[in-house]
This record gives structure tokens, sequence and C-alpha cells, in this order.
């Protein structure tokens, strides 16, 4: 079933009206409860309805799980940093997950260093163009599109528009591009993101696809193990399936690479400035953003990767001096060589950082160019090692001690 594609939707009524597209992905998290697939199901909730505070929820009766149904743009939830850290790696639970591509990502490559066992967890994936900042969002909705954000009950992100739906039925919409030339829209990490489809998770869910005014959801296999679940579920009568028409396939195709369009251009924009410094020019750019930082330890704590029992940026190991702030610049330097090989984007870093320093475009513009030497691409695949844990044969032949400098495409 690997590769095969669906046209879904959910039969319960109750989860089809909760859901925004069908309810596909709450009903398959609730079969594979109630069937035993799973032990516990990690999702999102509303934090006393607010949808702008998401809470990672563990959930074990089935029908909590309505409670997570709905999309929440505004709740950039580290979702691999809680099974790693809180449900110790699911390696003694069996976990259904939601998560978008840099949550499946992060998972994959945590699973690569033995923190997470995949084998006891489902990732059914959402398609993802984007997460808002819970604080950007509410100041965007008032002075931007002129709302109460307690008025937005839905927002929506589609061919280059930002669309909410207020409580009375309305929308309203603005040109993304536009909205994010002036500091709003979604998070900076988001903006060059390269991966809208998760297909490194077993289901990959979204609504590009699915014809015009129906609510249901394009569902693609991406293992056997997502194959065995929406084929269960369709047993059971718990979702309907349908092929899709090749006229759906070749719009979710459209969609998925004018996404990647934009991100390109994002891309050039953030990194487009950086290469056309001079060395001494990037040097004294990131030495000034390094210099803003109070060693809090934000972006070390967020950071869904960083999984060092002891690590090396504590005073007691002797690298990094106690008391001084800013920190001697080795700080975030240590960090940089530490996971700039496995950054998924997620944007978790920036996010914690207090003084708003840019640290994921420092770690994507790194592993940008470690993608282009070692041509390896983080969290795509588990059975990809990291390119600084194997020896290729032509490595081992070739007495150049700086031949990764001499790379090519």
């Amino acid at each position: 079933m690997m590769g095969e594609m669906y046209i879904a939707e959910a039969t319960d009524e109750r989860i089809r009206e909760r859901g925004e597209h069908g309810g596909v992905v709450t009903a398959l998290l609730k079969f594979a409860l109630e069937s035993g697939m799973v032990d516990a199901v990690l999702a999102v909730k509303k934090r006393n309805g607010n949808r702008y505070d998401g809470v990672p929820s563990l959930i074990t009766e089935p029908e909590e799980v309505l409670e997570c149904a709905g999309v929440l743009h505004c709740a950039p939830v580290n979702v691999a940093r809680c099974v790693k850290e809180y449900l110790d790696g699911a390696k003694g639970v069996r976990l259904a997950v939601v998560c978008k591509p840099c949550d499946a990502r992060a998972m994959i490559e945590l699973a690569k260093r033995e923190q997470i066992n995949l084998a006891n967890v489902i990732m059914i994936g959402v398609n993802c163009t984007g997460t808002l900042a819970p604080s950007v969002a509410r100041k965007m909705l008032v002075e931007e599109f002129g709302v109460d954000p307690e008025d937005v009950v839905r927002e929506d992100i589609d061919d280059g528009k930002l669309i909410i739906t207020l409580g009375d039925g309305s929308t309203r919409e603005k040109d993304l591009k536009e909205l994010e030339e002036r500091g709003y829209g979604r998070r900076e990490n988001c903006r060059r993101c390269e991966v809208s489809v998760p297909r490194m998770a077993d289901l990959a869910c979204g609504k590009w696809g699915v014809p015009e005014g129906r609510r249901a959801t394009f569902v693609e296999v991406c293992s056997e193990r997502g194959g065995e679940l929406l084929r269960r579920a369709a047993e059971a009568g718990v979702i309907r399936v349908e092929a899709p028409s090749k006229e759906a396939i070749d719009e979710r195709e459209r969609k998925e690479r004018e996404a990647l369009e934009r991100s390109k251009e994002w891309q050039e924009r953030y990194f487009g400035e950086l290469k056309e410094m001079s060395s001494e020019e990037r040097r004294r750019y990131w030495f000034d953003y390094f210099d803003r930082c109070i060693k809090c330890f934000g972006c070390r704590d967020a950071c869904p990767i960083c999984y060092c029992k002891e690590c090396y940026l504590e005073a007691w190991r002797g690298f990094i001096r106690g008391g001084e702030v800013p920190p001697e610049r080795a700080f975030p330097l240590i960090r940089l060589a530490h996971v700039a090989d496995s950054c998924v984007n997620c944007g978790q870093c920036q996010d914690a950082c207090p003084a708003e320093i840019p640290l994921s475009r420092l770690y994507q513009a790194v592993n940008k160019e470690l993608q282009r030497v070692f041509k390896y691409v983080p969290g795509m695949s588990v059975e990809e090692r990291p390119p600084l844990t194997v020896i290729t044969e032509e490595e081992l032949r070739n007495d150049d001690p700086l031949l990764f400098l001499r790379a090519e495409m």
C-alpha cells in the first residue's frame, strides 16, 4: 500500500463536525486506541478553549481524542521533545503521534541516536505550510485584519493567502507575503521550510487535492504500518475512502510545488544577504548577535535534537566559564557544531530565545552547506545515517584530511 493515495472522511458525524477536513486524523487516532494498536495518543489540545495556547496531551481514553480535533496554526508545539523527554522515547509505551513534517523529522533523527523507539510510534503526519507565533498572530489579527483574536475560530494558509474564519462564519483574507514583509505571518523558519508533506511519517494527511467545497482529507500511505492503520480503520467502518482522481493528484502536486517555490524565495532573501557579505562582515554579523546572549540555555533546552546527558555548555565541564554574560562566543558555536548536521529547521531554539537571536537561520544556513557536501538531508529516512557517523569507501581511500572542504556538488 505504500505510495497509495486516498480521499477519506470520518463516518462519525460528531468527528466530522469537529474536524476541519473530514475528521480523518481524529478518527484514526480514536480507532488506534479502541483497537489496541496503541496504548496512548499524543496530540495537542487548546488550553481552556484558547486556540493560541496549545498543550501537548497524552490521551488514553478514545472519547477524549475528540477534544484535539481541528487545526491550531498558532500553537507550534515541540512534539518530538515531548516524546523524548517526557515519554522516555516511547520505549515502554506504544504511541500514535500527530506531527508536522519538522516533528516527524526530529523524531527520525532522535531514533538514529537511540533516543526514540520508532517501532512503538505511529506517526500521523499533517501537511504544513507554516505555523504562527501566538503573540505575533494576536497582534496581526488586531492591526492587519481589524478583528478581535477571540472571534477567530479558524485560520488557513492556501495559495499564498492567510484566511481567517470568524465565529459568525464570515471570512477575511490577506496576501501572506505582504503580511510577512511587515513582520507578521508565519514564523521565520516556516517561511524557509522545504518540506510541506510529511512523507517521512507513516501517513501524510492534508487538504491539498480534495475537491473544492468538500470536507475531506487527502491521505498518502508512507509506510506498511500506516497502511495497516488506514486499512483496518476502513474495514471497521470508521472512515470512508475512495481513490482520488488524476486531477486531484495533480492539484496536490501543484500546491506542494508552489509551497516549495515560496520557501526558496525566502531562503534566497535570508541566505542571499549572508552570501553577499565578506567573511569579516559575516563574522561581525553573527558575533554582534552572539553578544546579546544571556546564557539562559533556552535554545539548548528547546532543541528536540539535543540529547547529551552531560552538556558541554555547563560551566562545570570547563569549556565555558560560569558567571559571564554574554558568554564567550564558543557557547553558540559549540551548539552549532553539535546540531547543525541534524537540524530540521523546527525553529524551537529561536522561539525560546529572549534575546531574539536568529538561531534557526544560522543553523539552517550551515545545514544547507552540509547537505551540499555530504548529500544528507536530516530526518527524511531512518535508514540514512548522519554524515559524521559513517565513512564511505571513497573516504577511506583518500589521504586528504581536508576532503570535506573541497567537496563539490
